[in-house]
């Protein structure tokens, strides 16, 4: 006979609810970093920035500047990676206080009741997204470590211009590539918040899954701060 391990307790409202939310995260993301479309959000247009980041390196005879803000966004990245540090160990605190959180989670509006599995099931999902989180961040910082180095390998402006373009194209790419994975961290933290209406019940984790969507479109596509690019946009 084999161990109950709380699965037949998830109802097929719950699973539903669990499709809808992993969907609209991978197909938000899919949607914003690979279709023709995501080059119109706010994160495509700041790309285009960090290429014209690279074109003012070549033309600029002290780079200080250039390893001041690459250290700038060290620096955030390594306070977000800290704080998906601290959200994986608030995560595994749960599961040691499952009675008083099933007791607690109950008496919600909207809630429904849990066995013991099920919660420890939900808890596990959430510290996956704050591993998951955390591998973005400490991604991000690595590579903006190596986005430093590039930018100190970008030769003098009185150099071979060939070369001088070639190094500040591949600095930029690497900054690029770097902003990608801080975003689906940060990403990952926004869909944290909406899968924690799941410990309510399957129907709170559709209205929060839908809200956090919601709220992440606008702010790529519909935000003040786009249009501020919009605006004055010419990179």
């Amino acid at each position: 006979m084999q161990p109950d391990l709380g699965l037949s307790s998830f109802s097929l409202l719950d699973l539903a609810a669990l499709v809808c939310f992993l969907s609209a995260w991978f197909g938000y993301s899919y949607a914003v970093e690979h279709l023709a479309g995501g080059k119109r959000s706010l994160n495509g247009m700041m790309n285009r920035y960090r290429h014209a980041w690279a074109d003012q390196q070549i033309v600029r005879e002290n780079r200080v500047v250039d390893t001041t803000i690459n250290a700038s966004l060290q620096n955030g990245t390594a306070f977000f990676a800290s704080t998906a540090l601290i959200a994986l160990g608030s995560a595994l605190t749960l599961s040691r206080s499952t009675d008083d959180a099933l007791t607690l989670f109950s008496t919600l509006p909207f809630g429904a009741p849990m066995t013991r599995a099920v919660w420890e099931i939900k808890v596990a999902g959430l510290a996956l997204i704050f591993v998951y989180a955390f591998f973005k961040f400490a991604w991000a910082y690595r590579l903006f470590n190596y986005g430093a180095i590039l930018i100190g390998a970008v030769p003098p402006r009185d150099g071979d211009p060939v070369r001088i373009e070639r190094a500040a194209r591949r600095a930029a790419a690497m900054n690029v590539v770097a902003g990608g994975h801080f975003n689906r961290g940060q990403r990952a933290f926004f869909f944290a918040l909406a899968y924690l209406g799941w410990f309510v019940s399957a129907y709170v984790l559709f209205a929060t899954t839908a809200m956090v969507l919601t709220v992440m479109w606008q702010r790529q596509f519909a935000s003040d701060a786009r249009r501020a690019l919009q605006d004055h946009d010419d990179p």
